[in-house]
């Protein structure tokens, strides 16, 4: 049993997926697009991963504002996760993602990665905080 998290953008998805036991996320992947109504390509590869590690649930980020407001991303989003629960039957997790891509920006300046360099695992990287975020709360959850 493992659990896939997505960060949902415009051209790109960042895929994450947990370990076995459900304690950590590894980063994946980054699914690119050219236009970001042209999904299919993007959904059959998630279904690829879906089968690939035995995925039982999908955590995918909702891009809420600072103040906890949805904003115009978050009905793209909500939409997208629909179409992940039609597609792959699996139960879909709307997952607070604030802040997530500025945590993977500042990981990856002070690694010294080339803003360049940055972009192709930005996303990747954003989809492990957000899937890692979601594992800890049910850690917490257990032991609470």
């Amino acid at each position: 049993m493992r659990i896939l998290g997505l960060d949902y953008g415009s051209k790109t998805v960042g895929v994450a997926v947990s370990d076995e036991l459900l304690l950590t996320a590894q980063s994946l992947e980054t699914i690119s697009r050219r236009s970001e109504n042209k999904l299919r390509q993007t959904l059959a590869r998630i279904e690829a991963i879906v089968d690939e590690y035995g995925i039982t649930r999908i955590v995918l980020g909702l891009p809420r504002n600072m103040n906890a407001t949805e904003g115009e991303r978050v009905q793209a989003v909500r939409d997208f996760g629909a179409q992940l629960e039609r597609r792959t039957g699996l139960p879909v997790v709307l997952w607070d993602e604030r802040l997530t891509t500025v945590q993977a920006e500042r990981i990856l300046i002070e690694a010294g990665v080339r803003r360049e360099n940055r972009k192709a695992v930005i996303d990747q990287l954003a989809a492990g905080f957000i899937l890692q975020s979601y594992l800890d709360s049910r850690k917490e959850e257990q032991d609470g």
